[in-house]
Formats: C-alpha cells, sequence, structure tokens
C-alpha cells in the first residue's frame, strides 16, 4: 500500500517514458504495415479497372492511392521523431547520473582534503626515511660483524673445498685458472672497529640526512 503513495524518481520517470515511447513505435510499425497491404491492394484494383476500361474509377483509385502514400510516408517521419525522444531521454538519463557521480565524487574528496594533514604526513615520510636509514646501517654493520666471524672460523675455505669437489665431479678442471677470492672483510681496513658500534646515534643519522639534502 505504501508504494502506491511512493514519489516516482527521475529513473521510474524515464523508464515509463521509454516505455510509452517503445508502444508507440510498435503501433506506427504496424499502421506502417496495414498501409502497405492497402496500397497493394488498390494497385492491383487500379490495374483491373484500366483493363476493363473504366477510366472514372482508375481516377479515383489513383488519387485514393496518393493519398495513402502521403499517409505512409508520413509514418516514416512520426516514427524518426519518437526513435529521436528516445534517444534524447536516454542521453538526459545518462547525463543526469554522470552529474550524481561527480558530485558524490566531489564530496568524498573535500571530506578527504578535510582530514589529510599535508604537514603531518611529510613529517611521517621523512621520519619513515631516517628510520629506514637507521635500519640500513644498523643492518650493514651487522652483515660486516658476521663476514668476520664466519671468516676467522674458515668456513669460507670449507666452502671453497667443498665447491672445488663438486667441479672436479662434473668434470670441470679448474686447477691454474682461478685464484681464490681473499677472505671478505680481511681487507677492508677498520671492519672489526665498525663491528664494535652497537648503535647509531640520532645526531649521525641527521647529519647524513642534511647531507643527502632531506630537513
Amino acid at each position: 500500500m505504501a508504494s502506491l503513495f511512493k514519489k516516482k524518481t527521475v529513473d521510474d520517470i524515464i523508464k515509463e517514458q521509454s516505455k510509452e515511447l517503445r508502444g508507440t513505435q510498435r503501433q506506427i510499425t504496424r499502421d506502417r504495415a496495414a498501409l502497405e497491404k492497402q496500397e497493394k491492394q488498390m494497385e492491383a484494383e487500379i490495374k483491373k479497372m484500366a483493363k476493363s476500361g473504366n477510366r472514372e474509377a482508375c481516377k479515383i483509385l489513383a488519387k485514393q492511392l496518393v493519398q495513402l502514400r502521403k499517409q505512409k510516408n508520413r509514418t516514416y517521419a512520426v516514427s524518426s521523431k519518437v526513435t529521436s525522444m528516445t534517444t534524447q531521454t536516454k542521453v538526459m538519463n545518462s547525463q543526469m547520473k554522470m552529474a550524481g557521480a561527480m558530485s558524490s565524487t566531489a564530496k568524498t574528496m573535500q571530506a578527504v582534503n578535510k582530514k589529510m594533514d599535508p604537514q603531518k604526513t611529510l613529517k611521517t615520510m621523512q621520519d619513515f626515511q631516517k628510520e629506514n636509514m637507521k635500519m640500513g646501517m644498523t643492518e650493514e654493520m651487522i652483515n660486516d660483524t658476521l663476514d668476520e666471524i664466519f671468516d676467522e672460523s674458515g668456513d669460507e675455505e670449507e666452502s671453497q673445498d667443498i665447491v672445488n669437489q663438486v667441479l672436479d665431479e662434473i668434470g670441470i678442471e679448474i686447477s691454474g685458472k682461478m685464484v681464490r677470492a681473499p677472505a671478505a672483510g680481511k681487507s677492508v681496513p677498520g671492519a672489526a672497529a665498525s663491528s664494535k658500534q652497537a648503535t647509531i646515534s640520532d645526531d649521525e643519522i641527521e647529519r647524513q640526512l642534511r647531507a643527502l639534502g632531506v630537513d
């Protein structure tokens, strides 16, 4: 019962109009088909009167045929007008939906802009860059320390022996052709000293950020 008093939306009105226009188009098509059938019958009647020599009847029927053909041509004009109205209705509906979508998008953008704080966002990005650099430097120190430990334990020599054994098994001769690379960390001066530093001060991080052009 409540649906009877429900206010029609624009979509409801456009759907009703489109339905009426389609019904009108179908009726015009049926009327044209009837006129074409009547036209053929009248042409046959004119030929019959002409064969019988009835000139007056031929003239009357010919005038009626002219009027009938004019009426048939009018159906094409009306059909074209109905098609144009249907197209315009669809275009207007599409434009209204686009306007509604743009309105919703504008409201969303306004809400996002109110929530966003450019200064806070910039500070967050700078803090992230700072901590990311600090983490990278810490990781580098840990890796240097681990490399030094593994070098001292002789793992590199053991790994090289395993590689040589595998190459010998698959028939690759490397004797005299490859020179064992120097142990990592031993040729780098100051590696042991850097491993003793457990943390990186904030002053050092800020100094390096300023050097990179980050305030």
